[in-house]
């Protein structure tokens, strides 16, 4: 990307078609579950927080695009088999999306991981 975007709408506008259309499916998707998220532009890649914190990430690599829903991947990894995963990190093949219920579980999970961060913070 040459300039560093300040909006995800920016940020997806920069992609091939293929990426822009799978994040644009899993922005619909947390935006669905996480109705009252913020989208944002955090270490430069589409966000979204509520109250504040940051509940996850999305972004697209050379080769893949990827859903950064933080630590709690490894409860999900026997569902997430067949998908590259690290500590906080799922990548997926635009022609292979993470399945809406899994994704729709995950931020959920997220959510109540940050409420309670949140809650013990008050």
């Amino acid at each position: 990307m040459e300039s560093k975007p300040k909006t995800i709408d920016e940020y997806l506008a920069a992609l091939s078609d293929d990426k822009r259309t799978a994040l644009e499916r899993l922005r619909k998707i947390i935006k669905a579950v996480a109705s009252k998220a913020e989208e944002c532009i955090s270490y430069q890649m589409p966000a979204f927080r509520i109250d504040g914190k940051i509940l996850l990430w999305m972004g697209a690599g050379a080769n893949h695009c990827a859903f950064y829903p933080g630590g709690i991947v490894e409860q999900y990894k026997d569902e997430l088999k067949g998908y590259k995963t690290s500590k906080g990190t799922i990548q997926f093949q635009p022609d292979k999306p993470i399945p809406v219920a899994l994704v729709k579980k995950i931020v959920k999970a997220r959510i109540a991981a940050n409420q309670k961060e949140v809650s013990k913070a008050r």
